[in-house]
């Protein structure tokens, strides 16, 4: 089971059904970091700093299943290359790690999105990929003032408690 974390929102969405398959299974969850090719070189290794901070977030999600979990950087290509050229990267990645599905996003970075994936396993004949829609995105909302005007102590007149 393997799931395409790509530094977004979606990311908690992606490992909470990737944990969920893979705790169904019986087997640990591979995390695919997905960096931009602007990153050093030098922050490729398994602890590294852009790996450690999108781990961090899908921890809580991935952590409870018990199930483990491996760490991965996929490096986008430098360049403009076929949109499936990097899915199918992507996906021979996760074929080396035996990960016989795929958790990915609908919205994602150019040809990583759930549905490139899709095309790109339909070509090469690999893994199945799941979908996970995006999260949904609710503004923060201010508490309402109207608790001390139910109070008979207090008077109220226009926004001002007298």
């Amino acid at each position: 089971m393997a799931a395409v974390l790509t530094d977004r929102i979606d990311d908690l969405a992606v490992a909470e059904a990737a944990a969920r398959i893979a705790l169904a299974r019986r087997v640990p969850v591979l995390l695919i970091a997905v960096m931009p090719p602007g990153i050093h070189r030098q922050g490729d290794g398994p602890f590294s700093a852009p790996l450690r901070a999108v781990l961090a977030r899908v921890m809580p999600k991935v952590g409870p299943s018990a199930t483990g979990y491996i760490p991965e950087v996929f490096r986008l290509p430098a360049g403009r290359g076929s949109r499936l050229a990097a899915a199918g990267e992507l996906l021979a990645l996760a074929a080396r790690h035996r990960a016989p599905d795929v958790v990915a996003a609908r919205s994602g970075p150019d040809g990583l999105d759930a549905f490139t994936l899709i095309e790109a396993a339909a070509l090469r004949g690999g893994q199945f990929v799941h979908t996970v829609a995006p999260a949904p995105w609710t503004p923060l909302r201010s508490p309402t003032v109207s608790a001390p005007a139910r109070d008979p102590l207090f008077s109220r007149r226009g926004n001002v408690l007298r």
